[in-house]
């Protein structure tokens, strides 16, 4: 199967966060960049497919580990197709959907609403299990195996809000994570 998989036994929805200034303009091709110098490769034999919201690149980017980017504008661009595991969060690829966002704790309208619409659509129309919605930090080890990955734990900060949270509070984001 290689690099491919069925979205049948995808149960994850893990948001990142870029790690670039708040506000500042980056795109779904400098991610691409800076996947390629870590090494990340892509299967461009893996067709994306067509999605009602989603910029597509030509050609596609061939190293970017995300399947979605939601750049400054609220623009969401296509990564590596649902189909194709990705390459964001070790150890939780194959049955997880990586969606990142550009800033690091403060995000624009018209991001917090496009990742609103990209995970309410991808519960409704392209998981087949009720997902965990999660942060990257999330995922860290528990370290004292007490249930709870606490922040002390983190192995990364990323994304800089509680991703529970937002989801728990029907994705409204926090003020202090909006930007002005």
């Amino acid at each position: 199967m290689g690099n491919w998989r069925s979205l049948e036994n995808v149960d994850t929805i893990v948001v990142h966060c870029a790690a670039t200034p708040n506000g500042q303009p980056f795109t779904a091709e400098q991610i691409d960049s800076w996947h390629a110098d870590r090494g990340f490769k892509r299967d461009l034999t893996i067709p994306l497919e067509a999605e009602p919201f989603t910029l597509h690149t030509e050609p596609p980017l061939g190293h970017i580990g995300y399947h979605y980017v939601i750049e400054l504008d609220g623009t969401i661009r296509s990564g590596r197709p649902l189909n194709e595991i990705g390459a964001h969060a070790y150890g939780h690829n194959r049955f997880s959907v990586g969606i990142c966002i550009v800033g690091t704790d403060a995000f624009t309208k018209r991001q917090w609403a496009a990742l609103a619409t990209l995970v309410d659509w991808l519960i409704c129309e392209r998981i087949a299990a009720p997902p965990v919605i999660c942060g990257h930090r999330d995922l860290s080890p528990d370290v004292n195996g007490d249930g709870e990955v606490e922040p002390w734990e983190w192995v990364k900060t990323c994304p800089g809000f509680d991703v529970k949270e937002w989801a728990e509070n029907k994705f409204v984001p926090l003020d202090k994570h909006i930007l002005a």
